[in-house]
């Protein structure tokens, strides 16, 4: 039975990847770890036996202590303060959990000789801002962090390059642009715009949102179709390769908002919030994504007419729970 451990257990990617690995009905072990409990049942899976454990990842020892006891055959490193604008606010948390942990988790494997394969989630925000002219941006171009978050996924694809050269380590590598889906919490901002969108609708209040720089564009791409490029680079991803996961196409935030307003018949006004305007915010993401569909066979499949409609039901179904 393969053996996985996932850090970052109780968020949403996770839980994704969960519902994943229960549908390819094999008997698959994972252990879980995460600083926050998961909210969801983990022991209601069909075909897969969860353990979870509560810890920060900071924690050596106790990162330790699991990786030994454990001895995983695959790990999954979803672990991470996740928010640009978070990474704003508090840079020295961001940055060192973002590092620090991911370091804990090499050291262990590295120190015990595990022939496990690590997947080194990363993050489009890694290009920083680009020239259209070098749209769309491929695994090779050059990175141009803008964001203390950004830096941190660059150090940690460092740090992933050093244990594979010099201790031969078996690290995979993405840089995993928007994704989004059911269930993701509204400090996203798709997430939180159909939040608002629904609230509007149902309680009939004015129809205005406030909004940061909706000119902004950005491949956005379903949370489901991520997990099943995450498993399928931690089955056949090359040894310290380096794999866009992105549509390759872009939208404006202007255009998500009509597009919600549609699926919502509802006409909604935007105000832009200074406050919600990140400094130097990358002006255009979009990925190609060539090299993770010849060599691996992986392409998106959920559009993003669905994706929205889907997070609409989640946040309809949310609000309908507490009212």
């Amino acid at each position: 039975m393969k053996k996985y451990l996932i850090t970052g257990f109780s968020g949403f990617v996770s839980h994704h990847f969960l519902e994943y690995l229960d549908s390819l009905e094999e008997k698959i072990q994972v252990q879980g770890i995460d600083i926050n409990k998961p909210d969801f049942d983990y022991n209601s899976f069909k075909n897969i036996d969860c353990s979870f454990n509560m810890m920060d990842l900071l924690n050596k020892e106790d990162v330790d202590d699991i990786i030994y006891q454990f001895q995983p055959d695959y790990i999954l490193h979803l672990a991470s303060f996740s928010s640009v604008a978070f990474s704003w606010q508090n840079p020295v948390v961001s940055f060192t959990n973002n590092t620090n942990i991911f370091l804990n988790l090499l050291e262990q494997v590295k120190n015990l000789g595990l022939k496990c394969r690590i997947l080194s989630v990363g993050s489009s925000e890694e290009y920083g801002n680009v020239n259209e002219k070098d749209i769309p941006l491929k695994e090779d171009s050059k990175l141009n962090p803008v964001s203390p978050y950004a830096v941190a996924r660059v150090s940690q694809e460092l740090l992933s390059k050093v244990y594979v050269d010099g201790y031969d380590l078996d690290i995979a590598l993405t840089r995993s642009f928007n994704h989004i889906g059911p269930r993701q919490k509204d400090i996203f901002v798709i997430s939180s715009f159909v939040k608002k969108i629904v609230e509007i609708k149902h309680k009939n209040t004015e129809p205005k949102i406030a909004t940061g720089n909706l000119e902004i564009i950005r491949d956005f791409l379903d949370v489901r179709d991520v997990v099943r490029a995450y498993y399928e680079i931690l089955q056949r991803g090359k040894k310290g390769e380096i794999y866009n996961i992105c549509s390759g196409e872009g939208t404006s935030l202007n255009t998500i908002v009509t597009m919600i307003s549609n699926i919502l018949e509802i006409e909604i006004e935007t105000l832009q919030d200074p406050s919600l305007v990140r400094p130097n915010d990358n002006k255009i993401i979009i990925g190609d994504n060539t090299k993770i569909t010849s060599e691996i066979g992986w392409k998106p499949t959920i559009s993003l007419d669905k994706s929205l409609r889907d997070i609409v039901k989640y946040w309809e179904k949310e609000y309908e729970s507490i009212n």
